[in-house]
């Protein structure tokens, strides 16, 4: 199975995976390759590549339509990272972790599970910018 971390760190199948949240929880039963390639404005061939890569992972589910695909978020794989964060996330914040207040509608199944992933990502990942710029004094 391929490495879900490296999979997550092309930012082109980032962009694809928070497309695809994004549609799921506008209650999308699926988002083709044109969609995909009109909303980010990237070529066909390497949406397709990237697609690829992310079926292989299990990060997206495929529903046929004739000749037509349409791709899904699958956050199952996601709980290795979500994983692997936790420890960093309870030792830069503890029991002060800040409180966000979201205005718009409860997510729900693997679209808040998705969301609560990337929320943990974002946090490790401005704790991480944080601690370099305290190293070189900045």
């Amino acid at each position: 199975m391929t490495d879900i971390f490296d999979v997550i760190a092309d930012g082109t199948r980032r962009d694809i995976l928070q497309l695809l949240l994004r549609r799921t929880t506008e209650g999308d039963a699926g988002t083709s390759v044109s969609q995909i390639v009109a909303d980010l404005g990237i070529s066909q061939p390497t949406v397709s590549k990237h697609l690829k890569v992310l079926r292989e992972a299990e990060l997206v589910s495929v529903r046929e339509d004739g000749q037509r695909r349409f791709y899904s978020l699958a956050v199952q794989p996601l709980g290795v990272v979500d994983d692997w964060l936790v420890p960093f996330l309870m030792d830069a914040y503890g029991d002060d972790a800040p409180d966000i207040d979201y205005p718009g509608q409860p997510l729900t199944g693997s679209a808040a599970h998705a969301a609560e992933v990337v929320g943990r990502a974002a946090a490790s990942a401005k704790h991480v910018v944080e601690t370099a710029l305290k190293r070189f004094g900045a």
